[in-house]
């Protein structure tokens, strides 16, 4: 059902060709920011919970990496993508499962970034039904631009703080699901 962790080395051939195919969705190897980067496809898996698929997360970066750390800190463009495979996911549930991933991310001292938080969650009050995709696009300068099927929500500006917070919910020392973080870092350990 998973373990489909592989570290994709990838040519940047097209924005909108595919690579890889997890849970019945398939994934560009590659996407485009509003300021024209590229990213690559670095890794992707399933969060389960109670042997249940949820979604896929995917994460795009600007090169391969393997180190969760050193993409948490780094202040490049990259994007975190939760394609919704689930009908149990809903807007409820999508915000307590992110609070929590916030203060797993910041070792229970998610106050400093309260506020952006809150943004973030706000982008969650529409309901969220099987197949929804979000990305969640940080662009050094600017922010966290948040997207719900390629249409933005909105963008929080922010510092590194928040960002790493944000991208710690999958990469952090605490994730979401350590196979999960395993899979967008592309190991298949």
């Amino acid at each position: 059902m998973r373990k489909l962790g592989l570290m994709l080395i990838l040519s940047l051939v097209a924005v909108n060709s595919y690579s890889l195919d997890i849970g019945g969705i398939s994934l560009p190897d590659t996407m485009e920011t509003k300021d024209h980067q590229k990213l690559v496809l670095n890794g992707a898996g399933i969060r389960e919970k109670w042997f249940m698929d949820l979604y896929v997360g995917a994460l795009y970066l600007t090169a391969p990496q393997s180190d969760s750390e050193k993409v948490v800190a780094a202040d490049e463009p990259m994007t975190i993508r939760l394609h919704i495979i689930s009908g149990m996911i809903t807007s409820k549930k999508l915000t307590e499962a992110t609070q929590e991933g916030f203060e797993n991310s910041t070792h229970g001292n998610a106050e400093p970034i309260l506020k952006e938080v809150n943004e973030m969650l706000h982008a969650f009050k529409e309901p969220i039904k099987n197949g929804d995709v979000f990305d969640f696009v940080y662009l050094p300068e600017e922010g966290v631009s948040i997207y719900k099927n390629n249409h933005e929500i909105r963008t929080i500006p922010c510092d590194g703080v928040f960002k790493e917070a944000l991208f710690g919910i999958w990469l952090s020392d605490q994730p979401a699901q350590k196979s999960l973080k395993q899979d967008m870092m592309g190991s298949n350990s």
